[in-house]
């Protein structure tokens, strides 16, 4: 972290009651807009006194130096606001909203997926010109999985092509989601100037002469935009009336219905996870942001509006878990980061009880109890130091140390695990290796920190070619990772292609000869053996009979002579690598009654395999990978031809939908890099 920021909070009650408090994820595509509109709900909610840029490198929640330098978000950020709306239930109430700023490159997917674990509901933020993008889809498979309620923010509706009502189309057709505008926008592009309010009946128009997008004027709903708001505002109640008895009586009996009834259908209808309400905005022209924090406040739920977080017992029951300040504390371990001043943090939700500075938790994985010596906040790279933690909290403890991302932290008492978050396997490997003798400590300790921080980030070591391969989700992962070893560990290391474990084989029936014979007066060596090699079916392994007979070997010297067959395939005769599919036969040989020993006729045995091996038809063999690439169609011909030229040979193609799912196999030599390859 850049700065050291510490303020102290010795708050021994609640900032605000559970039903006021919101931890939501802002979640997206890669460059839809998430990381700006943060920074705009940071400056609206009095957070920060002037907004950053993505762009200049000065947005609060991108704090690692790679993320400012390269303009991308690459780990989640946690902070906290307030927000109070002007209208609704909620009205004048100050609300505590607990934000985490996620990636949105595929590289970093696992940054979400821990997120999405922990939090309450979510903010999904489109593109207006692109509409629903392959991450946005990919981000709303996580938010599916984790049943996290999600409101819409259509960003950028400033670009040209901006078109508001196509982008939920969009969500409709590609997500299958049931997305309803809650606003509409006043014009677009360049004319972008406001929004009408469907369930109050007003518009906002933005004043032109503020840059900081401060003062709107509340008017009526300009004369050309009252027939679509009132098609659209129809269509929503319509929508709402199967998800709420009370609305839909009225409906169908013509009353007229209020704002508030349409507010709490909206609630209801995001809760059961049927429904997706809809804004337009433009935060990078600070357009729109407000009415997004109104309807975070209004729609998405407190930890009391969820169903009850289960927890498993070591009897394989379920333990029900709610929001209660009284309870046992139960917390889960979300994340891990290393920290320059502090050391590890432990970044927790809490979902029941109480977390206090001080106490003694117990981690039912390791069985171990650990104290924590410091509890804080997180506020990006600031932190703000508490005494203690409720139920629905999102804080960072410092002291524990034997802790994994997804571990349950809980008193001793309780008998039960929260289920992790779980992780996709990484799909693109590495070498690496030190630039020095002096690199080749600091890369081991670095290496093992990124692995406990990052659950995608594997590190292995190949026993053929003795080289260390780093496993991730992707080359930016890597090439992120080899910074920040640079940066934070100062370890020069070079990255490259891991080498690849080629095979040999044979093809043919051969015989051998092998004689080890040395003469260096008193006591010899003498070992001679002949073997008959064939080859065997692929994949069946390699074996060694003895088909002696009439002791011209003595069976004490049988298991030298196939150790050193087995030895000596080690290391095949066409390069150097392993020999594997062949069946060798021991048929003949001779001994000498004083000169003979197992060392001689290990030996003997070695060399009777290399002579028969290359008069046996030796090849290489290459690992062979089979790869599935789903294509839009009308990509599918550069596709194949791709494949075609990496060597690849096409086993099969089918047609699901829009999409062409091609299956081949390929070369793994020709594989890599194929992820990110741009032709």
């Amino acid at each position: 972290m850049a700065n050291e920021k510490i303020s102290s909070a010795n708050a021994s009650t609640r900032k605000a009651p559970l039903e006021y408090t919101r931890n939501i994820g802002i979640a997206a595509h890669i460059d839809a807009g998430k990381t700006t509109t943060t920074e705009r709900i940071l400056y609206y909610a009095g957070v920060v006194h002037k907004m950053g840029e993505v762009h200049e490198g000065t947005a609060v929640t991108d704090w690692m130096e790679q993320e400012r330098e390269r303009g991308i978000t690459i780990t989640s950020a946690a902070i906290s606001c307030g927000w109070r709306t002007s209208v609704g239930p909620f009205k004048g109430i100050n609300h505590q909203i607990n934000l985490i700023d996620t990636p949105g490159h595929v590289d970093f997917t696992a940054e979400v997926e821990r997120s999405l674990r922990v939090l309450d509901g979510a903010v999904g933020v489109f593109c207006a010109v692109a509409g629903v993008q392959p991450q946005s889809e990919t981000v709303w498979r996580q938010m599916d999985k984790y049943r996290v309620p999600r409101i819409a923010f259509i960003n950028k509706m400033d670009r040209t092509g901006a078109n508001f009502l196509g982008a939920i189309e969009d969500i409709r057709t590609k997500l299958g989601k049931n997305a309803h505008p809650l606003y509409l926008n006043i014009g677009a592009e360049d004319n972008f100037d406001g929004l009408v309010d469907l369930v109050e009946k007003r518009a906002f128009i933005y004043d032109k002469t503020d840059v900081l997008g401060e003062r709107f004027h509340t008017v009526e709903i300009p004369e050309e935009y009252k027939e679509q708001a009132e098609k659209y505002r129809e269509s929503l109640i319509e929508a709402l009336a199967d998800y709420d008895d009370h609305l839909a009586e009225k409906y169908l009996g013509g009353e007229e219905i209020t704002p508030d009834e349409i507010r709490l259908a909206v609630r209801k209808a995001t809760l059961l996870l049927d429904f997706v309400g809809v804004i337009p905005g433009s935060a990078f022209k600070k357009r729109g942001v407000q009415m997004l924090l109104d309807a975070v406040v209004d729609y998405l739920p407190s930890p009391l509006d969820l169903p009850p977080t289960k927890a498993y017992a070591d009897d394989g029951g379920e333990i029900d878990i709610r929001p209660d300040d009284s309870a046992k504390m139960t917390a889960l371990g979300f994340k891990l980061m290393s920290d320059p001043y502090v050391g590890k943090l432990v970044f927790c939700r809490v979902y029941s009880g109480q977390l206090k500075k001080g106490d003694t938790v117990y981690n039912p994985r390791t069985r171990k109890t650990e104290r924590v010596s410091r509890l804080m906040i997180m506020k990006a790279d600031a932190r703000e130091d508490i005494e203690v933690a409720y139920s629905g909290d999102i804080c960072a403890i410092i002291g524990v140390k034997g802790i994994a991302t997804g571990d349950t932290l809980c008193d001793r008492s309780f008998n039960g695990v929260l289920e992790p978050p779980t992780f996709p396997e990484p799909v693109i490997s590495m070498s690496i290796e030190p630039k020095s003798k002096a690199d080749q400590e600091k890369l081991a300790l670095g290496l093992q920190s990124l692995s406990e921080e990052d659950p995608t980030f594997k590190v292995t070591s190949n026993p053929e070619t003795g080289q260390t391969l780093i496993s991730g989700m992707g080359e930016l992962h890597l090439d992120i990772i080899r910074d920040r070893l640079f940066r934070e560990f100062n370890v020069d290391a070079t990255a490259g292609r891991p080498q690849i474990a080629y095979r040999e084989t044979i093809t043919k029936e051969a015989t051998g000869e092998g004689k080890f014979i040395r003469q260096s007066g008193g006591r010899g060596q003498y070992g001679h053996a002949v073997i008959k090699m064939e080859p065997v079916k692929r994949g069946e392994g390699t074996s060694v009979l003895n088909e002696i007979v009439g002791g011209v070997i003595p069976k004490e010297y049988i298991k030298p002579t196939q150790d050193g067959i087995f030895e000596g395939a080690t290391n095949g005769v066409v390069a150097g690598y392993p020999v594997v599919d062949f069946c060798a036969h021991i048929i003949d040989g001779s001994f000498h009654e004083v000169d003979s020993s197992e060392m001689a006729f290990k030996m003997a045995g070695i060399f009777a395999f290399k002579d028969a091996m290359k008069k046996a038809g030796p090849i290489l063999l290459e690992p062979i990978m089979k790869v599935e690439v789903s294509t839009p169609e009308e990509y599918q011909g550069d596709v194949i031809g791709d494949l075609n030229r990496r060597r690849g040979q096409i086993q099969s193609m089918e047609t699901k939908g829009a999409l062409a799912n091609i299956t081949a196999f390929v070369p793994l030599e020709m594989m890599f890099g194929y992820a990110s390859y741009v032709s």
